[in-house]
């Protein structure tokens, strides 16, 4: 079993007084349920396929594509007559 020393920033103690308060566990639980959590969201991210990561993306109004690519030349010219026409 190792020890360790760690730097919490006043955030995260914050956050592992309000964990202690609310379950009355010991710091030490509090920390390795934490990084056990951790490890496994980790894990599940690590599975996801990059068409997952992408479909989470909110790119924000005008961040989307015009056209698809084979049509990207439609799509510009549109997307230039559109912003002319303001």
């Amino acid at each position: 079993m190792g020890s360790r020393t760690v730097r919490l920033d006043d955030e995260a103690e914050q956050a592992l007084h309000e964990i202690r308060k609310g379950t009355g566990m010991s710091i030490s639980e509090a920390l390795k349920r934490g990084l056990l959590v951790l490890r496994e969201s980790i894990r599940r991210e690590g599975q996801r396929t990059p068409w997952a990561v992408y479909e989470r993306i909110d790119l924000g109004p005008g961040g989307y594509a015009a056209a698809p690519a084979a049509e990207a030349k439609r799509g510009a010219r549109e997307a230039v007559l559109r912003k002319h026409r303001r």
